[in-house]
C-alpha cells in the first residue's frame, strides 16, 4: 500500500514538472515573439504604444538592454531550459534528475533577480514574463519532493548541485547552437530594417491619406531646426506623454535623428496625457501623475527641451510625487505649474485631439494613445525602429529636394 503512495506521488510529480517545463518554453516563446514584433516591426501599422496597464507591460522589458544577451533574446535560453524539464519529466532518470534541479535552482534565483530589476528599475511588469516565472516555481517545487522522498542530503548537503556533466554538456551545446542561430536570425531582422523593409515602410507612409495639422501646434518644441514650423523639410507634432515609456523610446530616437537631420527637423511636443485628471479626450487613467508634469513642462518654456529631456532620461523617478516636487523647485516652475493660464493652454493644445476622425471603434477620436506623430501631414500611431523612422526621414528630404517628381520611385531603386 505504501509503495502506491510513492508511485502517485511520482506520477503528480512528473506531471507537475511536465506542465511547468511546457509553460517555461510557451512563454519564453511568446516573450521572444514580442522582443521582435516590438522591436522589428515589419509594417508602419504595427508601431508600439501605451494603450495598456502602466505597470503591466511588456514594452518596457522588450526595450531594455536586459532583454537580449549578446543579440539573444534572453527568452530562448528559458525556452531551452523549458523543454529540458518537460523531456526530464517524460524521461526521467537520476542524472536527468540532478541536472534538472540544479538548472532549476539556478534559474529560479535569475527570475527572482529579473523580476527585482523588472519592478524596481523598470517600473513594469510583463505578463508573459510572468508565465515564466510561475512556471520556473513550479518546475522547481516539482522537483523537490523527489529529493526529500529518497532520503538524500538536503541543497545545504550539496545534492542539488550535482549535474550529470554529460547531461549538462549536451544541453550546453543544444542551447548554444540554437542561442547561434537565434542570433543570426536578429541580425538578420536588424539589417532588413535599413533595406527591404525600409523601403515598404516608405511606400506605406506615403500611401497614408494627408490630414491637416491641428488647429493648435504647441509652442512647446523639442527640436528646433528652424523659426517657423512649416519651414523645415521634416515637420512632426508627436503628441505625447511624459511618464510613457513609448514615448521615451521616441524622445530618444528624436535625439538621435536631430543630429543627423540637423536644419532639417522641427518637432512641437502636443501635450497628450493619459490621466483622467486633465484628459477627456480619450477614458484613459495610465499615468498618474502625467498631467501635472506636463503642467511643470509647459510652465517654463524657456527650458522646455532641457525639462524634458530630465523628463525622459529619469522617467520611473519621475512617477513619484517626490521626483516631482524636487524636479518643480529645481526649475523654479512650481508656481507656474498652479497658474491657470498655463493649465488651460496644456488643455487646449490637448483637446486638438478631437479633431482627427477615429482610427478604432474603441475610441471617438483619432488620438487616442501616445505617441502618435503627425509627420508632414501623415498620421502614424506608435512607435518604429529608429531605422525605419530614418528612412521616413530621408524620404521627406529627398521629396524637398527633388521636388516630389518622381523622387519615391527613385528612391526605393536605389535603397531597396
Amino acid at each position: 500500500m505504501a509503495r502506491v503512495e510513492i508511485d502517485e506521488g511520482w506520477s503528480l510529480a512528473r506531471a507537475s514538472g511536465l506542465f511547468a517545463g511546457i509553460g517555461m518554453a510557451v512563454f519564453s516563446a511568446l516573450t521572444i515573439q514580442h522582443f521582435f514584433a516590438a522591436n522589428y516591426p515589419v509594417s508602419i501599422f504595427e508601431g508600439s504604444f501605451c494603450d495598456i496597464n502602466a505597470f503591466f507591460n511588456c514594452n518596457s522589458s522588450a526595450y531594455s538592454s536586459i532583454s537580449a544577451v549578446a543579440g539573444v533574446p534572453i527568452g530562448w535560453f528559458g525556452m531551452a531550459l523549458g523543454g529540458l524539464v518537460a523531456l526530464g519529466a517524460l524521461f526521467p532518470s537520476p542524472a536527468l534528475d540532478r541536472t534538472n534541479r540544479t538548472l532549476s535552482m539556478l534559474n529560479v534565483l535569475g527570475v527572482i533577480a529579473l523580476l527585482g530589476y523588472s519592478v524596481a528599475v523598470l517600473g513594469s511588469l510583463c505578463l508573459l514574463c510572468s508565465g515564466y516565472y510561475v512556471s520556473s516555481f513550479l518546475a522547481l517545487a516539482a522537483l523537490w519532493p523527489k529529493e526529500r522522498r529518497r532520503g538524500a542530503r538536503t541543497i545545504f548537503g550539496g545534492s542539488w548541485l550535482r549535474p550529470a556533466p554529460r547531461h549538462l554538456m549536451v544541453f550546453g551545446v543544444v542551447t548554444l547552437v540554437g542561442a547561434w542561430g537565434v542570433r543570426a536570425y536578429h541580425g538578420a531582422r536588424r539589417d532588413a530594417q535599413s533595406g527591404g523593409v525600409a523601403a515598404r515602410i516608405v511606400s506605406q507612409f506615403y500611401s497614408l491619406p494627408s490630414v491637416a495639422w491641428p488647429s493648435v501646434i504647441s509652442p512647446f518644441w523639442s527640436v528646433r531646426s528652424a523659426e517657423g514650423f512649416e519651414d523645415a523639410p521634416i515637420r512632426v507634432v508627436e503628441y505625447g506623454d511624459p511618464l510613457c515609456i513609448d514615448c521615451q523610446l521616441l524622445h530618444r530616437q528624436m535625439k538621435r535623428l536631430a543630429g543627423e537631420f540637423a536644419g532639417r527637423l522641427n518637432v512641437a511636443y502636443q501635450f497628450f496625457p493619459l490621466e483622467a485628471a486633465c484628459n477627456d479626450v480619450v477614458d484613459k487613467d495610465k499615468h498618474p501623475g502625467a498631467c501635472e508634469m506636463s503642467y511643470m513642462l509647459a510652465a517654463a518654456p524657456d527650458d522646455f527641451p532641457a525639462m524634458l529631456d530630465e523628463v525622459y532620461e529619469n522617467m520611473q523617478a519621475a512617477k513619484s510625487p517626490e521626483w516631482r516636487a524636487d524636479f518643480a523647485a529645481r526649475w523654479g516652475c512650481a508656481p507656474g505649474a498652479g497658474d491657470p493660464a498655463v493649465q488651460e493652454q496644456v488643455h487646449e493644445i490637448l483637446r486638438t485631439g478631437t479633431e482627427y476622425g477615429r482610427t478604432s471603434d474603441r475610441y471617438a477620436y483619432g488620438i487616442r494613445s501616445t505617441p502618435t506623430m503627425i509627420i508632414n501631414n501623415r498620421m502614424i500611431i506608435g512607435t518604429l525602429p529608429y531605422e525605419q523612422l530614418r528612412a521616413i526621414f530621408q524620404a521627406l528630404v529627398d521629396e524637398h529636394e527633388r521636388g516630389g517628381a518622381g523622387f519615391l520611385e527613385h528612391w526605393e531603386e536605389t535603397r531597396g
